[in-house]
């Protein structure tokens, strides 16, 4: 009565297992992560056959110093011999492991939204740049078998409803934090009415819900998709779930994320008309040819509205090719809009697209984070490729069906308000910094975007003066070594970057304590060496101004004049925090 992901691990939930992925997936961090490889003693990867290399996030590189790192990304791949390598232009990551993933394989990428690869009946889940450097010397990294959610879809999608919606209409329902840690499999005779296409775009947002991964079955679906037949790996009929939701694919109707998180979900028609100034089609969630099909039938023979600017971002450069022949790019460019080199745009906050000031976009991405897509003073609204096109023609936020609705969307969780503190206000108090009222607090906010690349991992020093900068102005001034951090809930959400592990890891911090954690900040801590005690008691009970300390030896947390307990973690992890890191450990060994 296994799951999915108990029977590819062979192991019960809750268990801590080692394993050799199948794939192992890095794009332009590849230059950063060989630093740390090289720091851990490694000349030669371990079995060059299972990496995947993409060039995509700042593609084509739009500095000198990009452009050298693109450079020695190249150069390391022939020195390895490492061909499955797509170079700039190539497409994005997540669209181009189409050609590799495969039923029953375990994947890993040092991206969040590895996830995608779950569309192909795998185990794709993110990691960080130190885990992949480890991955690439060793051959094999650890995983805690997951609980898992199973979601049951009926029916069918209405005209002018689409995966996007589908994907928020869950978000919705479990909010960014819902599945934090867990494994996502669908279920039902409504997956059979989804597309290949439709199954990525609900992969990849598995991610935006916190789960460890999201995997659909092998069937007929993706046997005609991928042209052979599969069997794959499933779970049982009796396996037994965390939690189980059924959604009627037919009740579904157009939903956005609107401004600052994935989960402040409202109905479409809640927001229509209020007005944009850019458009984004494109990106690993909806950059596909179906996604580029709707949003041209939409805009045929029409102009996108004066005083907005439409980007399109084909996944990939077969997806462009294919668009071309289609006339799709003629019908982009005859509107007005701009048709981009594929790759990640403007999404992350890098390459062309970035939002002036006071701008509303709308965007069929993934993340509409403060400063997500590079400016922290642009609002960003998320919805399908649809919605999208319309909404750039018209100017303002619109209803792609026919017949348009009044629906007011009932599960929203209401996370509209980002975590900031005032420049002068004072969180550190007796060596302790107070975020326990900072829910959803994400890695964009820890250390933006549009840095990761200007500033390498393998440089902390280099990191601090940026760390917490998008939420606490004082915090790089006043951060010590032997301070502890109390979060609140789904601390360090968002993507892999490892960049706060790192500084905070860098600074000595002692502890970061929390109700609830991200899955992969989670581990990239464990991997810098920094420990993250998830215990909420501990955390609702801190007033501004209590003492705390932490005894790792016998798994205290004193708060004021409250002692609690901790669960060691298991020794090989305990290690390596004992080694102040996966670097130091893998070096000792």
């Amino acid at each position: 009565m296994p799951t999915f992901v108990e029977k590819i691990f062979d192991a019960p939930e809750g268990a801590i297992v080692f394993k050799r992925p199948d794939l192992i997936l890095t794009h332009d961090n590849t230059a950063s992560i060989r630093k740390t490889f090289e720091k851990m003693g490694g000349s030669e990867v371990n079995d060059p056959d299972r990496l995947v290399v993409v060039l995509d996030h700042n593609a084509p590189p739009t500095t000198s110093g990009l452009a050298n790192t693109y450079q020695s990304i190249r150069d390391f791949v022939k020195q390895q011999g490492i061909q499955k390598f797509h170079d700039s232009g190539s497409g994005i990551c997540h669209q181009l492991m189409a050609n590799y993933s495969r039923p029953g394989m375990v994947i890993v990428g040092s991206d969040s939204h590895t996830c995608t690869a779950g569309a192909f009946n795998s185990l794709a889940a993110g990691i960080d740049r130190t885990e992949a450097a480890g991955l690439w010397l060793r051959g094999e990294t650890w995983f805690r078998v997951p609980e898992t959610i199973k979601i049951t879809l009926t029916g069918r999608l209405k005209q002018g409803v689409y995966a996007k919606d589908l994907s928020l209409w869950i978000i919705g329902i479990l909010g960014s934090a819902g599945a934090n840690y867990m494994s996502i499999e669908y279920h039902g005779e409504g997956v059979e009415s989804l597309s290949v296409s439709d199954r990525m775009t609900l992969a990849n947002l598995a991610s935006e819900m916190g789960a460890k991964n999201a995997v659909f079955p092998a069937d007929h679906v993706l046997n005609e998709f991928l042209g052979e037949d599969i069997p794959g790996i499933w779970a049982d009929e009796d396996a037994q779930y965390k939690r189980k939701i059924e959604v009627d694919l037919h009740e579904v109707y157009p939903l956005v994320a609107a401004p600052h998180h994935v989960d402040n979900v409202k109905a479409l028609a809640e927001v229509a008309g209020t007005d944009i100034h850019q458009a984004l089609i494109g990106t690993c969630t909806n950059g596909r040819i179906e996604d580029l099909r709707e949003a041209a039938a939409i805009i045929a023979g029409k102009s996108v509205k004066p005083g907005v600017q439409l980007l399109v971002i084909p996944a990939s450069r077969d997806i462009y090719l294919q668009a071309i022949e289609e006339g799709l790019v003629t019908q982009f460019l005859e509107a007005g809009a701009n048709v981009l080199s594929s790759s990640c745009g403007p999404c992350l906050g890098t390459g062309q697209g970035i939002p002036a000031d006071n701008y509303r976009v709308i965007s069929s991405a993934n993340r509409n984070f403060l400063g997500r897509m590079g400016n922290k003073n642009a609002e960003i609204y998320l919805a399908s490729p649809a919605a999208v096109a319309l909404s750039a023609v018209h100017g303002k936020i619109m209803d792609p069906r026919n017949l348009k609705g009044a629906e007011r969307f009932p599960f929203g969780q209401a996370q509209s308000n980002s975590f900031t503190i005032e420049n002068g206000e004072q969180r550190r108090h007796k060596g302790v910094w107070n975020y326990v009222d900072s829910n959803n607090l994400n890695t964009d906010q820890m250390f933006a975007g549009n840095l990761t690349y200007k500033v390498q991992s393998s440089e902390p020093k280099e990191i601090i003066p940026h760390l917490f900068e998008g939420f606490d102005p004082q915090f790089a001034k006043e951060a010590q070594s032997g301070d502890i951090i109390m979060g609140g809930e789904n601390f360090g959400c968002g993507s892999s970057r490892e960049h706060p592990s790192v500084g905070l890891a860098y600074i000595g911090v002692k502890a970061v304590i929390v109700k609830s954690v991200n899955r992969i900040f989670y581990r990239s801590a464990i991997n810098q060496g920094l420990p993250v005690l998830v215990h909420p008691d501990a955390a609702n009970i801190y007033k501004e101004g209590d003492e705390v300390q932490v005894n790792f030896s016998d798994g205290t947390i004193q708060v004021g004049k409250h002692e609690f307990q901790f669960e060691a973690l298991p020794d090989k992890l305990m290690a390596i925090l004992e080694k102040r890191g996966l670097v130091n450990w893998i070096r000792s060994l």
